[in-house]
This record gives structure tokens, sequence and C-alpha cells, in this order.
């Protein structure tokens, strides 16, 4: 079931949402000082391609660096991703059929505000990577 889901999510959804993913990561790239945040946008490119069976996982080891990171994040990409990831699950939750992947859309919102600190971890390992230190 994930593999048709991320197959139906690929072609409606998936494939748009990583293009913004990979264009904010290349422009933060070009300018060197944001290479950290280009790097955790190719990141979550590839959960973006790919969702079902994956879910996030806080990192404990984070610390202040992130937080300051986030908040960069958040001014200049964030929130025009999360805007993305909006409009598209609305328009994905009109039809019956999109509406786990609207849902999936609404569960994305939070790592694209906010990407620094968290990794991404296959959905059974979820617990593991909660508990490791």
């Amino acid at each position: 079931m994930r593999t048709l889901l991320n197959v139906i999510w690929l072609v409606l959804a998936g494939f748009w949402l990583a293009i913004g993913y990979v264009v904010a990561g290349i422009i933060c790239c070009i300018l060197i000082v944001t290479i950290p945040f280009g790097l955790a946008s190719f990141r979550i490119a590839n959960y973006a391609l790919w969702p079902f069976g994956r879910t996030l996982a806080d990192r404990r080891d984070a610390g202040a660096p992130s937080l300051i990171g986030n908040l960069i994040w958040l001014i200049f990409a964030g929130w025009w991703l999360a805007i993305g990831h909006l409009v598209t699950g609305f328009l994905l939750c009109v039809t019956i059929i999109g509406i786990p992947l609207g849902i999936g859309n609404f569960k994305m919102i939070p790592v694209s505000l906010l990407p620094l600190g968290r990794e991404i971890v296959p959905a059974s390992g979820a617990a593991a990577a909660a508990v490791r230190p």
C-alpha cells in the first residue's frame, strides 16, 4: 500500500514539491554561508519525493545553532515552502483519493518550516531513533 501511495504522491504532488526544495537548496548553496540550509533542503526534497513509510525524528544533539538556523530558514524560505504544502494539501483533499495525500502534505508543513535538528528515518525505526542518544 505504501508503494501505491508513494507512486500516486510522486505524480500528483511529490515531484513539484521536490523541485521547490531543490531550487531552495541550490539558492542556499550558491550563497556559500547558507550551505547547511541547502543540504537540509536537499534532504527534505528526497523526503518529499517518497514520504510514505518514512517519518521525522528530532535529533537530541541539535542545540542552539539549530534554533537560530531554523529561525533564519523560517524567515527566508520556510514559509514559502509551507504555503506550497498547504495549497497542495487542500487541492488534494478535494478528491476522495487525494485525502491521504493531502494529510501527508499537512504532515510535511512542520519540517518545511523548521528543518534543522530533525532527521528522516524509516517509519519502523522511528521509535529506535527517538530512544537513541
